[in-house]
């Protein structure tokens, strides 16, 4: 077993110059792993909640609370487990938060924690990431699916709030499902999006 033997976090900027979480796990054999929570400039309805600050700085958007309440909250209830077992990490956080859309304790607060608890259980056990993550799902649901290369998605229109055009949705984007291989997939995608090009300039 490897321990959790202490859970950080600081407040960090962005790419777009928004403050977000990252997260530290240390365990007892000082293997650590560390996150940083993406932050969308888009949100839905049915998203699970980030918490911010709403006070007078960075517009309001710090995450000062978030992070407290990995320190307070979070933290105090996850040290001694086990960092392999993943499910019942995350479903602690999701009872101590108690609500559908992580708005108590932020889902910035829940996903930081839990990729860097992710991250520390795939450094443990001597797997890539990507092996880990199948790993775990195969605990969960009790049959491990087969890996393979992703479907890869594509955006070929934009709309909505941020684009200026009078276009509702905000992303169209194509699968190339049936691709024997993934570099067939990629041909396919880019084919399909310049011939697009073609169409909309006549």
């Amino acid at each position: 077993m490897s321990i959790i033997n202490s859970i950080q976090a600081i407040q960090i900027i962005d790419s777009r110059g928004t403050p977000t979480v990252s997260c530290k796990v240390i365990l007892d054999n000082d293997i650590y792993a560390t996150s940083m929570v993406p932050s969308g400039a888009s949100t839905g309805s049915r998203e699970a909640l980030e918490l911010r600050d709403g006070d007078s700085t960075y517009m309001g958007k710090g995450v000062s609370k978030a992070i407290a309440n990995i320190h307070e909250i979070i933290a105090p209830e996850l040290v001694g487990m086990d960092v392999t077992n993943q499910q019942d990490i995350d479903e602690k956080m999701l009872a101590l938060d108690g609500t559908s859309s992580k708005e108590k304790l932020g889902a910035n607060a829940v996903l930081g924690v839990s990729l860097a608890v992710l991250d520390a259980g795939s450094q443990t056990l001597e797997l890539p990431l990507y092996q880990y993550i199948n790993q775990v799902f195969a605990d969960i649901n009790g049959e491990k699916p087969m890996m393979q290369m992703p479907i890869p998605m594509l955006n070929i229109i934009n709309g909505g709030e941020h684009a200026d055009n009078n276009i509702d949705i905000q992303e169209f984007m194509i699968m190339p499902v049936g691709a024997n291989n993934f570099s067939q997939a990629m041909q396919w995608a880019t084919e399909i999006y310049s011939d697009l090009k073609n169409i909309l300039n006549v």
